[in-house]
């Protein structure tokens, strides 16, 4: 992990001198939370009133990640001006000027999010090493507009998850393997892998991650986070590495609902190099998601259960789904049998395929600085093959290898009845018919068994925690090592949505999140020790 050890010798050497000193949970005296638990709340109220800086915050997550990242390889790089611009921020902040609930508090990206800085922008490849992008992402801009700190990148599935048939969830050739919080070896999920991770650690507040069909979600559920998915076009997608302009999406990975909203609130928006984000109603006005959080979201709401799709076996995970239903129905919810029209409808791979080819392109022509001249997929193969880091062929490259062999790119009129193909089975035979016809708020799933529904139309997702598997789970191991079903391993629920309807999906989230709390009744198995007393002083 060598971009680690440009970080800061400062904050090494106060951890070294500092931690296992006094309570870690004070500082200057005052009860504080640990950085698992913390909020954005806490962290604005402790900088505003000068219990700590920003630059605190910075070092003490700096020596969180030191901690485990030999471990869990969550973290593929700092930000090696974290500290300049926290000390900036601090002196705004001391000035008088602040710039909203973000202001100071760290914040991690992942490694597929351009930054135009002295970082990295690889998804996770050598082949990118040292290419430079002409200017910040709109994600990278909104954060820093809003005030926060990034922190670093977050590691993950390399491309994406877009390159092998026979690879392993949270792998990248320039990251190494991201393992996940709450088991040894366990399965990260992916491919925001290193996101979830770092978020269930605290080794940043939060972190952002992308999502083409499962990469936000299913992060955040292996993680017992809240992950929100959001509409295609709410946020966007300038200067991210893609896969699908027509899946692709980001956001928040985070503990809470309402630290996920302040997120969502600052990244969402209209950006004129990303046409899909012309599609926000009322004129790309963003709504106030910290407005929709209510205690009491679930009452009156219509909730749909979509039985059709669901497995009968009463498994560990389905039992809990099943009982958050209850829970649902007890705190004033109406539950609606909102079965799909055809949950089997047949899907196309070409949309994917014929989006990379084209969209990988558009974004390798952006780049101002090109080291091995990647222009294109088929160069990007011949790259992985050759380049013996990427560890081809023990991790082969069949997605690519697929999409090629289709033969045309998103332009080609063959590509249209792949995309009308999924648009129907998402749309009137799915998710958004089901909705339209129960009029439902919103659908509920098991997490696992969420994302494609959605992703195919582009709609949202709020997953929150639900569950653990208990102590006596038969231990389940993959291929590569990596176990994926293990006591204390977390799942988690999803809320389905409409398009743009984040607000909606946010309300009922927050609400059965403040009933069940299902997040604090499981630990990580391996957990930071240095907290802002450490750094700050208790």
């Amino acid at each position: 992990m060598a971009p680690l050890r440009r970080i800061f010798i400062a904050a090494s050497s106060i951890w070294l001198a500092l931690a296992g000193v006094g309570s870690p949970l004070t500082v200057k005296g005052k009860t504080f939370p640990s950085l698992i638990d913390v909020t954005i709340d806490d962290l604005s109220s402790g900088l505003e009133s000068g219990l700590f800086t920003s630059v605190d915050l910075v070092n003490t997550y700096v020596a969180r990640i030191m901690e485990v990242n030999d471990t869990l390889h969550a973290v593929t790089e700092i930000n090696p001006d974290a500290l300049a611009i926290a000390a900036d921020l601090d002196a705004k902040r001391v000035s008088g000027k602040n710039l909203g609930p973000l202001h100071g508090i760290p914040i991690l990206i992942k490694n597929n999010i351009a930054t135009n800085d002295k970082m990295e922008n690889t998804a996770g490849s050598w082949s990118l090493l040292g290419a430079r992008v002409p200017e910040d992402s709109m994600m990278a801009k909104k954060l820093r507009q809003a005030g926060a700190i990034i922190l670093g990148k977050s590691n993950l599935s390399q491309w994406a998850n877009y390159r092998s048939s026979n690879s392993s969830n949270g792998w990248s050739a320039h990251g190494g393997q991201v393992y996940g919080a709450y088991y040894p070896r366990m399965d990260p999920s992916g491919s925001s892998s290193g996101s979830g991770v770092s978020s269930a650690l605290g080794l940043a507040l939060a972190a952002l991650g992308t999502e083409t069909s499962g990469s936000i979600v299913s992060p955040s559920e292996k993680g017992n986070l809240v992950g929100i998915k959001p509409t295609v076009g709410l946020t966007s997608r300038h200067l991210v590495i893609p896969i699908s302009e027509h899946q692709d999406t980001v956001g928040p990975i985070a503990r809470t609902v309402k630290d996920a909203a302040y997120i969502l609130q600052a990244i969402a928006g209209y950006d004129p190099k990303d046409n899909y984000t012309k599609a926000i109603p009322h004129c790309g006005k963003i709504p106030n998601y910290l407005a929709a959080l209510d205690k009491d979201g679930l009452k009156g709401a219509r909730i749909g259960v979509p039985y059709n799709i669901l497995p009968i076996s009463n498994t560990t995970e389905m039992a809990a789904y099943y009982d958050a239903v209850e829970v649902m129905k007890a705190a004033g919810a109406t539950i609606v049998a909102a079965n799909f029209l055809n949950g089997s409808a047949s899907t196309s791979s070409v949309v994917l395929q014929a989006d990379f080819v084209s969209n990988l392109a558009s974004y390798l022509a952006e780049l101002t600085y090109n080291p091995n001249n990647i222009q294109s997929l088929a160069n990007l193969q011949a790259f992985t093959h050759s380049f013996a880091l990427e560890e081809y062929p023990d991790r082969d490259t069949a997605t690519w290898d697929s999409a090629l062999a289709l033969g045309y790119n998103n332009t080609d009129g063959r590509f249209w009845a792949g995309l009308q193909q999924n648009y129907y089975a998402g749309g009137e035979a799915g998710l958004l018919g089901a909705i339209e016809r129960n009029r439902v708020d919103a659908i509920v799933l098991p997490t696992s068994r969420a994302a494609g529904r959605a992703a195919i139309v582009g709609a949202p997702i709020v997953t929150v925690p639900l569950g653990f598997y208990p102590n006596d789970t038969t231990v389940v191991t993959t291929s590569r090592g990596l176990i994926t079903t293990a006591p204390n391993v977390p799942f988690g629920l999803s809320f389905l949505g409409g398009k743009f309807t984040e607000a909606t999906l946010i309300k009922l989230a927050y609400a059965f999140e403040q009933k069940t709390m299902v997040r604090n009744r499981v630990q990580p198995f391996l957990v930071p020790t240095t907290e802002l007393g450490d750094i700050a002083g208790f």
